[in-house]
């Protein structure tokens, strides 16, 4: 209800579900970071009383008349749209979250002007596009994380050339995002070394999760061995930290991915990014 972050009971009315949309019986929700931001008004954006939840896994109950893609029954799963203009270069190209309409999950607002209210309620309405079906073989407590943290993870690997045997990629933090990103990467058959400031991670790191090396971000020794090394880095850290260091261990061309939103500007020196 306000920036104090706590939570309490809410009562409010969805709005009803449209010709080409679904309604969806919430059974599990995931806590994003993003969820705390907006709670506390972090990025000063927020809509209150606000209704967070981003990771949604839960059973189709509703369908509109022209739903062609799901069943009553069928579980699904919403991630961090519920909509966009559909018209855009950005929608054409399958890009929808960077459609300047999008409909955030929540703290949005639809096109019909109502408030979007997110997964920590009972159900929700989205339009069938923005909704995927759940495998039978994914428990679907497991599935919610996936429709951010797992998206967010996946996508970069994906669309930098990043996922396959012959490339390697660091990833920068063992927390939720890292990690779904070691797990991603393994699959994909690509060398990942985890970069972290916790050296007591590194025993999770290879031997739990299956990384091929553990880089400890403040020892200088290690960093500099593993200069120019890497052909994509995906730095998921939230707190401030510098970003440099991390720009050395990249191969000339190499990418580097930022999916964390600190609070403070990056220092970074142009002659960083020039050699």
């Amino acid at each position: 209800r306000d920036s104090s972050g706590c939570l309490s009971p809410f009562v409010f009315s969805r709005r009803e579900t449209g010709e080409e949309e679904v309604r969806v019986k919430v059974l599990y929700c995931g806590i994003c970071h993003s969820d705390l931001h907006c709670l506390k008004n972090e990025w000063h954006s927020s809509i209150y009383p606000l209704v967070p939840g981003h990771e949604i896994v839960g059973e189709v109950s509703e369908i509109g008349s022209k739903v062609s893609k799901f069943n009553i029954g069928d579980k699904v799963g919403v991630g961090c749209i519920v909509d966009s203009c559909r018209a855009c270069e950005s929608c054409r190209e399958n890009q929808e979250n960077y459609c300047t309409k999008a409909v955030a999950t929540y703290n949005g607002v639809h096109h019909d002007g109502t408030v979007n209210y997110g997964g920590y309620s009972d159900h929700v309405v989205v339009d069938e596009r923005y909704a995927v079906k759940i495998p039978h073989t994914l428990p679907l407590a497991s599935a919610a994380p996936l429709l951010c943290a797992g998206i967010s993870m996946y996508s970069p690997m994906k669309y930098f050339g990043l996922a396959g045997p012959g490339k390697h990629v660091g990833i920068v933090g063992l927390g939720g995002l890292g990690h779904v990103g070691v797990r991603f990467a393994k699959a994909f058959g690509t060398k990942v070394t985890v970069v972290s400031s916790t050296a007591g991670k590194c025993k999770d790191a290879l031997e739990n999760l299956g990384a091929d090396g553990f880089l400890v971000s403040t020892d200088e020794d290690q960093m500099q061995a593993a200069m120019g090394t890497m052909d994509g880095i995906i730095d998921t850290v939230s707190a401030s930290h510098s970003i440099v260091p991390l720009i050395g261990l990249l191969k000339p061309n190499g990418k580097l991915v930022l999916l964390s939103a600190t609070e403070k500007p990056f220092d970074l020196p142009p002659f960083s990014l020039i050699m």
